[in-house]
């Protein structure tokens, strides 16, 4: 049977304060003619199905239509959703009645430890095969919470040790419940050790003081792990039966060059007979300019020579732009936003950073009583000499001392 894995939609993200939902519908669209033309038989989604525990009604909808969709596609579709942890548990449970009419699976919490094995049982789904079969088992676990844990005593780490101690409880009860020839696949939305991170677009995890959770936590004999949370598509110990197929869309823009895709796995009896990358379209491109940071001239004279095609708005690319100064400049957006007046781009972050030529030596630390008795005016010339490497100009200088005397009058008022 063919399973698809992917994870991470974050539907109802925003972008710089820029509307995606024109993005994550083409996605969806591109995702609904894979599904057709691969002849998918389980579509399994690995957490953050939402960007927010709160989701937009059009974000849900977006997902309840793309679901019903994929069920009259591809009929026999077995769909398996987990919470990641930007979802809310119950939330994304919510419908899950409903659902289960087009065989989609929604797990959001493993439920409350008075019976741990009834707790797992509910997570076993059984997936089918084109002929409606029983072929496989997946043990759909969502996010890890720590109330969701067994207590391991004597572990150094309770939080992996819960964790892993879930794991091998759950697959010793798919084990017990598969026939001979069923394979056993795993779903999980965690950072495992080893696991490259996108700079800027994750949400650490961090529980306990645990960052990252050892590869072994998954028997050798679970056929495929599909994992989510890290955005960058990777294999882990490159194992191509342990990966991130990472998320369809760009979250940042240190994800320029990132080729995101979605990853279809053809099981043949208990094991994996082939794993293969099918690269998801990216129907909005981020544009770095420049390609390095330069000065501000520079800058201008490459946005002003940006030649674009022309597109409807919701497909203008992201504008990162990249300066470096040499001194404040107030008025660095205006000269920015007229330099690609009347281009098909949206600006969506200003990075700056400071020129430095011959610097002079950095000042000696201070100490916490010379910090205290530091005054304001004296803090800010410091301040500006470390990131100018000169001295604060007269006009800044009483504009600042200005700024501190509002509030004194103010009161005085």
């Amino acid at each position: 049977m063919r399973l698809l894995h992917t994870s991470d939609w974050h539907l109802g993200q925003s972008f710089h304060q820029f509307d995606r939902r024109a993005e994550h519908q083409a996605f969806l669209d591109w995702l609904l003619g894979v599904l057709e033309a691969e002849a998918v038989d389980a579509l399994l989604i690995a957490g953050d199905v939402f960007d927010t525990s709160n989701p937009s009604a059009q974000a849900q909808a977006q997902l309840y239509r793309f679901l019903a969709e994929a069920r009259r596609r591809v009929p026999r579709l077995g769909i398996v959703m987990t919470a990641g942890n930007h979802d809310s548990p119950g939330r994304l449970e919510a419908p899950a009645p409903l659902l289960s009419a087009l065989d989609a699976h929604v797990l959001g919490q493993v439920g409350r430890q008075g019976d741990v094995d009834a707790a797992l049982g509910r997570l076993l789904v059984p997936l089918r095969d084109a002929a409606g079969h029983e072929a496989a088992w997946c043990i759909a676990m969502p996010f890890l919470r720590p109330d969701d844990l067994p207590r391991v005593e004597g572990a150094d780490d309770p939080y992996a040790a819960g964790v892993a101690a879930l794991y091998r409880r759950a697959f010793e009860l798919a084990d017990a419940r598969r026939q001979p020839g069923q394979a056993i696949v795993a779903l999980g939305h965690l950072h495992l050790a080893g696991g490259e991170v996108s700079e800027d677009s994750e949400r650490r995890i961090v529980i306990g003081g645990a960052e990252a959770l050892p590869a072994g936590i998954f028997d050798p004999r679970i056929a495929y792990v599909a994992l989510g949370h890290l955005h960058r598509a990777q294999r882990i110990g490159g194992d191509p039966t342990r990966r991130y197929c990472g998320s369809p869309l760009p979250m940042s823009f240190s994800e320029v060059g990132y080729r995101h895709q979605v990853v279809l796995v053809e099981l043949v009896g208990e094991g994996v007979a082939e794993t293969r990358e099918i690269p998801v379209p990216r129907s909005v491109d981020l544009l770095q300019v420049p390609a390095r940071p330069a000065p501000l001239d520079e800058a201008l004279a490459a946005l002003a020579a940006l030649d674009l095609p022309p597109l409807p708005e919701e497909r203008w690319p992201y504008l990162h732009v990249r300066v470096q100064l040499a001194g404040p400049e107030p008025g660095l957006r205006a000269r920015i936003e007229e330099a690609i007046a009347g281009k098909p781009v949206r600006l969506a972050r200003i990075e700056t950073s400071t020129l430095r030529g011959a610097l002079p030596a950095a000042a000696p630390a201070l100490s916490v009583d010379e910090l205290n008795a530091l005054k304001p005016e004296a803090f800010f010339l410091r301040l500006y000499q470390h990131r100018f490497g000169s001295d604060a100009p007269p006009e800044l200088m009483a504009a600042f001392g200005e700024l501190l005397d509002t509030p004194a009058a103010e009161g005085a008022a």
